[in-house]
């Protein structure tokens, strides 16, 4: 019986190290997108005193109004907002479902001593 515990164990404990990899993987994707917005913003900043500006396409810049480029840049604020909106619930999910696989794993542990 004790073998069967510890094997059942043994699984629950890789899948706690996938969901952990997992984890890592958002929380790296989270900073990246966090950058993206702070660049944005910093964008956005700068065109505030402008009433043109250049943007860069391939190998060629540009000129736009910065009305335009503002509007472009919002967009893809907003864009990056809901990708870090949706990005921080599937963390809160898995970050539930580690919890509870590592209670799981702790009680298994405490009941085969």
């Amino acid at each position: 019986m004790a073998k069967t515990i510890q094997k059942e164990t043994q699984e629950k404990i890789s899948q706690l190290q996938m969901i952990e990899e997992t984890l890592q993987h958002y929380s790296a994707s989270r900073q990246t997108f966090h950058s993206q917005l702070l660049e944005l913003d910093s964008s956005l900043n700068e065109l505030s005193d402008k009433s043109t500006a250049y943007k860069i396409i391939g190998a060629i810049m540009v000129e736009k109004t910065s009305d335009e480029l503002r509007k472009e840049l919002m967009d893809k604020k907003k864009t990056v907002e809901i990708r870090i909106s949706n990005i921080e619930k599937q963390e809160d999910k898995v970050k539930q479902k580690f919890e509870s696989l590592q209670k799981e794993i702790m009680e298994d542990i405490k009941d085969s001593e």
